[in-house]
């Protein structure tokens, strides 16, 4: 799954890829914020982006990314969701 860092205007619900930004590994950027990350909205203008992010740093400060959503990333949120419930996801005691 690819992401890169954007930009987010909240008045008029606005996203644009920020500058000099490079793609990264979606996992990898979750685990760089601890997994403190916010779903904000659909994203349909943008190439290859589906979704709109949030991370959440120690400060409890924004960085936004425009992911590209896929059967991988719902693998993993069902997984931690489970992991967090305290459920093993594989089904075993």
């Amino acid at each position: 799954m690819k992401a890169i860092q954007a930009e987010y205007d909240k008045a008029s619900r606005k996203a644009s890829i920020k500058k000099d930004a490079r793609p990264e590994d979606w996992p990898a950027v979750c685990q760089k914020f601890n997994d403190d990350v916010e779903r904000i909205c659909d994203v349909g203008d943008m190439e290859g982006y589906t979704g709109l992010y949030a991370c959440y740093d120690d400060a409890n400060k924004a960085f936004f990314y425009l992911v590209r959503e896929d059967k991988a990333l719902y693998r993993m949120k069902r997984k931690h969701f489970l992991d967090n419930i305290g459920v093993d996801p594989a089904g075993s005691a």
